[in-house]
């Protein structure tokens, strides 16, 4: 573990900060805390207990402040709290998420029990709407909020995984196993075709950019989710229309951890997994496999060994994760600083993913409080080591288990006839190494009473490296190769607005208007070099070893492209008596990325809420909570590919190109049109409507809300061909004027909360959510995506956007069976007599779930709890390309490997081929334990060691650790990219990485 916490990253990070903090602590914390001064005479101590008015519970972390001074502490496991006041007159402010603050006089009092009562459903909770906060009781749109104590645990490396199952209408889908894989995420079902389907994330303010930032991983990994402390989910267009053009996938707005005045604490917490691979494939073993392929009529090619390659490429993998934070503060300046360092091994060999990450913001006010500056700086690096995935796996499956692994001398032996998975480990290698800084400065002036102006600058600056590698080998022969690839991505932001708050009588009335600029710079450039010759030297050390630098297999390239975003926006939100609420939003966004003719557009929204709870006749029913919400909006995608509107053209000394000047075969340069100019382009348009209702029962014990929502996409972009087949080009983008994309469905999220008088907690709860996605009035019978991967199956599709269909859905041939040849019959649909052409084609189920639902639930007693969250989908279907490759007789009798189903069908042909069909089409529904947690909360009190350590606890937790799917694959969360001509592809697993199985022992302290 030492050489871990050694790498350059993690000190330069660690100093920068450490000094830095300490430092401002020391100028202004101890400035203003004399905790070296002599005590007063008059000085008394006071002892007291915090516990909860309704269950008598202790509560442990409440804040207990000596009001109009920077004095403060914090309740220990027992709710106990100590605190030295000056005198009798002495204030204690006793303040707790989610309870009603109190105050109380010391007077002669030195011991004094504090019982804070509950705020009814927690509805004073603030919660971020974007270019500000309302509370859960005044929010008129549909939105989530999670806390960092409601985040999924475990090995965890972005943001969407600790929101996976926990928000209705979200669905959260791995790619793979991978170690820093990419997640996709779609907020109430995907609306384009080929502008994708990922929200809007916006970091303390700072709205980021969804482009790469290097390599194959995802580009939100750069945050440490140990640094969140919440993230709020906007879903409907009443919520989301405040980000205009880049709202229409909804928006994860993410809010990191802060300084809290009063208190002044370091904690530390330690983390380690242990990994396996959850499900491995049901390969055949050796001895099975030497009766198999006779059985279907080989010739058995035995090597005599007794080999698991899945096993040999595999490993159980170690993980560790160690932070650390400080944070504290006095009434005018809070800070919070954090480093962190992660390294996951990965369950396949020669994979892992290296993170070092810093962090530090601080409040300042000044000027008797009217001047508030905010200062965030994230830094990172992350190191992702990658070997070929799909080539290891697929020689791992179909290799042949009588081989040995190494030779007589120990070695690792080297076929001809295939490469041993376990040497194409050692034979390739791919490194991404991406660092990353985000930071903001936002100082606010209230410039009167009810009017504060604030300014908003932020950069996000992300640069990467990618070194692709294969060494050069005699047996198998390959040449030895480098490929470098050169990434920056530049995000600046600039916004001013002005918020207008102002209450009369039963009137109030919060209003905002703001201007925005960003400007995204993304630059790339790449190089190749061939024909190493075999040496100790790895060829990225040294590429000038490389023998073939020729542009016909080495042509270096490069892109540079500028995109800009103005904005201007206002909201108004108007409460009546506390309980009629409405809310308007419009936003107007210019975007570099669209015709003249379309800079800009307007985006409106509408809601209103009803709190009904409020009403004189609602007094004396069961309801503590009860508020009807209805919203209407307009908001747009922006994310297509930039320049789309401008024409391009090529030049190059081709018989397509232009005219030989003779009746040779020399052609001078010519100049074509690759893409013609479309002015008229623009955003795609989401139109979303939403009713919701929120309740609350039992005093706020039972909580819940239910949507019923409609969001149709329109205006949707595509690159189609011509109606004038006279042209110089072959296709044009265009907005297609008729063609929708519609979701629309039920979310109903549901929890109960219950406290005994012994002390007993337990929480249950969950969500559901049926959603059902159409497109119609497409100009294609079927837009074609989703490529197939293996022997004969190139050129073949599996996706198809089809008018009537979902998106996602799989457009195959009908599978019906064997014929009496042993060969493949497909169903007839077109009547031509002639099954399996591409006109008998059938929609047979969609990658899209109608179905989604999670289970959450907890309890705890004294300083044990017990928490899990259960997730899954329904409904759902998922092309097996990977049995499409690879598993079928044609080559099990040709002594490849494979499982159960490569024996086929008892009379089926050695000779059969597998095309595309619904043959491999299976059902991707799952319910998966997706964490248990189970912690101890140390009584640091009981044990004496309270004076140095206020709070330590420890925990184990299980991830992945339970699976019911009728699917054989790895794991039916999966979604492997097979994008065609940037059409979006779904539910296709094609050597897909395997998913973990892992237990994670952590320890956490705070000082």
């Amino acid at each position: 573990m030492q050489h871990f916490f050694d790498s350059p990253p993690f000190k330069l990070l660690f100093s920068i900060l450490m000094l830095g903090c300490m430092g401002l602590f020391s100028t202004h914390v101890q400035a203003n805390m004399p905790v070296a001064a002599p005590r007063s005479v008059a000085d008394i101590t006071v002892k007291g207990r915090v516990t909860d008015a309704d269950t008598k519970e202790p509560l442990v972390g409440c804040n207990v402040v000596v009001k109009g001074t920077q004095k403060g502490t914090n309740t220990d496991a027992n709710g106990n709290f100590s605190i030295v006041v000056s005198d009798e007159k002495a204030v204690l402010v006793i303040g707790f998420i989610g309870y009603e603050k109190q105050e109380i006089v010391v007077g002669s009092r030195t011991n004094v029990e504090v019982a804070l009562k509950s705020s009814a459903s927690e509805l004073s909770q603030v919660v971020v709407i974007g270019y500000g906060t309302t509370t859960k009781k005044d929010a008129t749109g549909a939105l989530k909020t999670l806390k960092s104590t409601d985040f999924n645990r475990g090995i965890v490396n972005s943001p969407e995984q600790l929101l996976q199952g926990r928000v209705a209408g979200v669905n959260v889908t791995s790619a793979s196993g991978e170690p820093g894989g990419r997640q996709s995420i779609t907020i109430r079902g995907p609306g384009g075709v080929r502008t994708g389907s990922t929200p809007l994330f916006v970091l303390d303010g700072i709205p980021l950019d969804n482009s790469s930032t290097g390599g194959a991983t995802n580009p939100m990994n750069f945050l440490n989710p140990q640094d969140i402390e919440a993230i709020d989910v906007l879903k409907d267009a009443s919520a989301t229309a405040i980000y205009g053009a880049r709202g229409a996938n909804g928006v994860v707005l993410i809010t990191t951890k802060k300084g809290k005045s009063g208190t002044a604490n370091i904690s530390v917490s330690s983390n380690i997994g242990v990994s396996n691979v959850a499900r491995a494939l049901p390969l055949f073993t050796a001895d099975e496999f030497r009766k198999q392929v006779v059985a279907v009529g080989g010739t058995l090619d035995d090597l005599k060994a007794n080999t698991d390659w899945q096993k040999e490429i595999t490993r159980q993998a170690i993980t560790q994760d160690h932070n650390l934070s400080f944070g504290g503060g006095t009434d005018k300046l809070t800070y919070y600083g954090s480093v962190g360092a992660q390294n996951q091994e990965g369950v396949m060999k020669n994979s892992s993913l290296k993170r070092y990450t810093g962090r530090f913001n601080a409040s300042q006010k000044m000027m008797d409080g009217r001047l508030v500056v905010d200062m965030n700086l994230t830094a990172s690096q992350t190191i992702n080591n990658r070997p070929p995935v799909e080539g290891v796996l697929g020689s791992a499956l179909s290799a042949n288990p009588t081989y040995p692994v190494r030779d007589a001398n120990g070695q690792l032996a080297r076929y001809q006839a295939f490469t041993n998975p376990v040497l194409a480990l050692d034979l390739n290698k791919d490194i991404t190494t991406i660092n990353r800084i985000v930071g903001s400065i936002s100082p606010s002036f209230k410039i009167l009473k009810n009017l504060t102006y604030k300014l908003n600058l932020g950069v996000d600056n992300s640069s990467s490296t990618r070194d692709v590698q294969v060494f050069p080998s005699t047996v198998p022969q390959q040449d030895g190769r480098l490929e470098a690839t050169y990434l920056d991505n530049r995000n600046v932001l600039v916004e001013n607005y002005f918020t207008f708050t102002e209450s009369f009588g039963d009137h109030s009335i919060n209003a905002l208007a703001g201007h925005s600029y960003q400007k995204f710079s993304l630059a790339g450039r790449n190089w190749s070099i061939n024909k190493f010759a075999v040496s100790p030297i790895e060829p990225a050390n040294n590429p000038s070893l490389g023998q073939e630098l020729t542009l016909a297999t080495n042509r270096p390239g490069g892109f540079a492209v500028i995109n800009e975003l103005q904005s201007f926006f206002s909201r108004l939100n108007y409460t009546f008596k506390d309980r009629y609420l409405f809310t308007a939003t419009v936003r107007a966004d210019g975007s570099s990325k669209f015709g003249a003719n379309n800079k800009y557009g307007i985006f409106p929204s509408f809601s209103a809420g009803w709190r009904l709870s409020e009403e004189s006749f609602m007094q004396s029913g069961p309801f503590t909570d009860l508020k009807l919400r209805a919203g209407w909006g307009q908001t747009g995608n922006q994310e297509i590919p930039s320049k789309i509107t401008q024409a391009l053209f090529t030049s190059s000394a081709s018989a397509t190109t232009s005219y030989p000047l003779d009746a040779s075969t020399s052609y001078p340069a010519g100049t074509t049109f690759v893409r013609l100019a479309n002015p008229d382009i623009q955003w795609e348009l989401s139109s979303q409507m939403d009713l919701g209702l929120d309740f609350g029962l039992f005093k706020g014990a039972l909580t819940g809300s239910v949507d019923y929502f409609r969001k149709v996409s329109s205006k949707i972009l595509l690159e189609v061909i011509p109606a004038d087949p006279i042209q110089p080009a072959s296709t044009y983008w265009t907005n297609v004027p008729d063609m929708t994309i519609t979701n629309q469905g039920v979310e109903l999220d549901m929890n109960y909360r219950h406290i005994a008088q012994s002390g007993l907690r337990f929480d249950i709860g969950g969500n559901i959510t049926f959603i059902k996605n159409v497109v119609n009035n497409s100009p294609y019978t079927v837009i074609t995506s989703g490529s197939a991967t293996g022997p004969g199956l190139t050129s073949a599709t599996v996706n198809g956007y089809v008018n009537g269909q979902p998106i996602g859905t799989f457009y195959l041939r009908q599978y019906i069976g064997i014929d009496d040849k042993g060969v493949s019959k497909y169903a007839d649909i077109d009547g031509d007599g002639t099954g399996g052409t591409d006109k008998d084609r059938i929609a047979a189920g969609s990658a899209l779930p109608t179905r989604q639902f999670n289970i959450n639930a907890s309890i705890a007693y004294k300083g044990f709890d017990l928490g899990a969250n259960f997730n899954g989908v329904s409904g759902n279907k998922i092309y097996d390309n990977t049995a499409n490759a690879y598993f079928y007789k044609a080559r099990l009798v040709k002594n490849l490997n494979g499982i159960a189903e490569s024996a086929g069908e008892p009379n089926e042909s050695i000779n059969n081929a597998a095309p595309v069909s619904t043959r491999f089409l299976k059902d991707g529904s799952f319910f998966r334990l997706n964490n248990l947690t189970l912690g101890y909360n140390l009584d640091t009190k009981k044990i004496g060691i309270n004076n140095w350590i206020s709070a330590a606890r420890f925990s184990i937790t299980g991830q992945n650790l339970w699976l019911i799917t009728k699917y054989n694959g790895y794991d039916p969360e999966v979604n492997t990219d097979r994008t065609v001509n940037g059409i979006s592809s779904f539910g296709i697993d094609y050597l897909s990485y395997p998913k973990a199985r892992s237990f994670i022992f952590s320890l956490n302290l705070t000082f």
